[in-house]
């Protein structure tokens, strides 16, 4: 082979080989261009927060509390006759104290995701995974730190205006029921025949009052899935402008808070159901409503006349309701003292002395009759003493 050709030949696969090369960097580099982007998307969508979300039982929960709160808050005295005093009875007896006390924390929590602030507040936190993870860790160790969240102050205002009015409406029925069992016992009124007369059966009255107790309570399932839907879309639901509240706060309104926040960074579905569960537990509303129960029970037990068992419904079912969910979700009052004030030494001023003068002896007068000694008010006078309950007729 001439020399000539050879070096043609070496030439052209110089060119080859370099167009190669070239290609190779060429490719290499869109491949390293191509990987930078797609780790760029993916980092912008792992700073996206997730959805708001929250498991089915919370929406449950709070459609049982709902439904037997609004129930109670629509009675009113005015009883026709003594078998609507007993449907009464069996209306209310039929709860179970721990459902009724997480319920109402699981109302208060979708309470809690109305507050545009608070959700908005929390979900600044939630783009960040590593921020987001220890945020929902410190809430599960410790559901108060929920309350020093942006937003907190709002949503503890709205939780106690909306509770505030509907413990409020329960009240009023309480007021009703008790005050028709004093009007219905004067001679003027017309159902005071049967409503004098005692209960043939009271014994079986308050068997069934108990076993109602133990029913399980079902939540409607049209307001299970309006509270999920007002829960995750943050709208829905009917509140109270309330002010807003600086803790710390009652009980119920700070695991509602907290569950809230747990919904607000993603993490209170289906997979952290044990945690939000555990939550909706409080011990002093579940305790007052346990102790309500007794009293009730003791209340029927010493009832004979029809008049006092609506007496017992208006202040061991309906009023005490009010009285427990008060006393865990309202604030407690606070107590102030005037600033101190200079007060100048009162002068002395002598006088000259008078003669004793002898009081005569006091007189012991016999105690007077109460003036209504009915066995209803009997029953009120006694309300937070423990009693033995009498054996029943």
């Amino acid at each position: 082979m001439n020399r000539p050709f050879m070096r043609h030949g070496l030439a052209l696969a110089a060119l080859a080989v370099a167009a190669t090369l070239a290609g190779c960097a060429s490719n290499q580099a869109e491949v390293e261009a191509e990987a930078a982007r797609v780790a760029a998307e993916a980092a912008a969508l792992a700073r996206i927060p997730p959805p708001i979300s929250l498991n089915d039982g919370v929406a449950q929960s709070a459609a049982v509390y709902l439904a037997f709160s609004r129930d109670m808050a629509a009675l009113r005295g005015g009883f026709a006759d003594a078998e609507s005093i007993q449907a009464a009875l069996r209306r209310g007896s039929a709860y179970d104290p721990a459902r009724i006390s997480q319920g109402l924390i699981a109302y208060a929590s979708i309470l809690a995701l109305q507050s545009p602030e608070f959700v908005a507040g929390v979900r600044q936190y939630a783009g960040d995974p590593a921020t987001r993870q220890k945020l929902v860790a410190d809430i599960v160790a410790n559901p108060a730190y929920a309350s020093i969240l942006p937003g907190a102050d709002a949503a503890a205002g709205l939780i106690i205006a909306t509770l505030d009015a509907e413990i409020d409406a329960l009240g009023r029925a309480a007021d009703s029921i008790e005050s028709d069992a004093y009007t219905i016992q004067e001679r003027g009124d017309p159902r005071r025949a049967w409503a004098v007369a005692h209960i043939t059966d009271r014994v079986t009255r308050l068997e069934a009052a108990k076993a109602g107790a133990s029913q399980t309570m079902l939540p409607s399932p049209e307001e299970s899935a309006r509270l999920l839907a007002a829960g995750t879309s943050g709208a829905g639901l009917v509140v109270s402008t309330g002010r807003p509240r600086t803790g710390p706060y009652p009980p119920a309104v700070t695991n509602a808070l907290a569950i809230a926040a747990l919904a607000a960074l993603g993490a209170a579905g289906e997979p952290a159901r044990a945690n939000i569960e555990a939550l909706q537990a409080e011990q002093k509303s579940e305790s007052c409503l346990n102790a309500s129960k007794l009293n009730l029970y003791q209340c029927l037990a010493a009832s004979r006349p029809s008049y006092e068992d609506m007496f017992c419904v208006g202040r061991h079912v309906v009023r005490d309701l009010a009285t427990c969910a008060r006393g865990s979700a309202m604030p407690g009052a606070i107590i102030t003292v005037s600033n101190p004030e200079t007060v100048r030494e009162p002068a002395i001023v002598t006088a000259p002395l008078d003669p004793p003068v002898r009081s005569p002896a006091p007189t012991i007068m016999p105690p007077a009759t109460p003036l209504n000694s009915s066995p209803t008010s009997r029953l009120n006078s006694g309300v937070g003493q423990p009693t033995q309950s009498p054996a029943p007729d």
